[in-house]
């Protein structure tokens, strides 16, 4: 038995590497092919694009990255006086919203009226007015997200891509660990603080995160074939395409 298991991961490990090896041996020979070699790098989820692409290359992926510090400190700055206000002051939304908008409104008002007794052009309100063009267009792309998450979810349930599920399900029971840990709000939080740091360190760090990546994912995939041969290739696939094969 210990024999069959040496025999198996052996092969595994020969299917994983092989490619690599070969294909790294024929370009080390051929200097013309150092571009394509470069290129085949492994990145974090088989990104060909820097990390500041990938976030959009705007104004979130500069704060995102921290292009300018103080912009970016400030966001995160603000969103933890929020959550600190709402979640260890015991502060609630409404609460806090609808304060902020009688002191707004109150402060307008009396400016507007005292405008005439100090000689002073009252306040300047914008009229906001959203377009039937900017309403449609938010809909339309959300009736397109929402369309490709339930092909995902049909596609998932119909029992066609057993690794995807599997995927799917470890990711949802660890969200229901985590959320038996956090409330919604911290959460929230939580993420918002990620999104601000894991960012700039991996663009900081990145080779040395991508080959960390790399040896990771070939583990994963040696344990992967092995479950897959020891138990996931014993299952049987039904008699639906045993009748589909008559």
């Amino acid at each position: 038995m210990a024999e069959h298991e040496e025999t198996l991961m052996e092969k595994i490990t020969e299917k994983i590497l092989g490619d690599s090896s070969s294909s790294s041996d024929s370009d080390d020979d051929n200097p013309s092919h150092a571009h394509a070699l470069k290129s085949k790098v492994f990145r974090l989820f088989g990104r060909e694009k820097p990390i500041h692409q990938v976030l959009g290359a705007g104004k979130p992926a500069d704060v995102l990255l921290w292009r300018n510090k103080k912009i970016s400190g400030g966001v995160l700055g603000a969103a933890t006086a929020l959550w600190i206000l709402f979640e260890m002051l015991e502060y609630h939304l409404i609460t806090l919203v609808c304060h902020i908008l009688i002191l707004a409104l109150t402060i307008l008002f009396l400016w507007s009226n005292a405008s005439n007794f100090i000689n002073k052009s009252p306040p300047d309100i914008p009229e906001v007015v959203l377009s039937e063009k900017c309403v449609l267009e938010v809909a339309s792309a959300m009736r397109i997200e929402i369309n490709r998450a339930l092909d995902v979810v049909r596609d998932i349930a119909s029992g066609k891509d057993l690794k995807t599920f599997l995927g799917v399900v470890a990711g949802l029971w660890f969200l229901s660990l985590v959320g038996n840990c956090f409330n919604f709000l911290t959460l929230f939080y939580l993420i918002f603080v990620l999104l601000h740091t894991v960012p700039v360190f991996y663009e900081k760090y990145e080779d040395k995160v991508d080959s960390f990546s790399e040896k990771a994912v070939i583990e994963i995939k040696k344990q992967y074939a092995v479950f897959e041969e020891k138990y996931l290739s014993k299952i049987p696939k039904g008699l639906l395409k045993e009748k589909k094969k008559d």
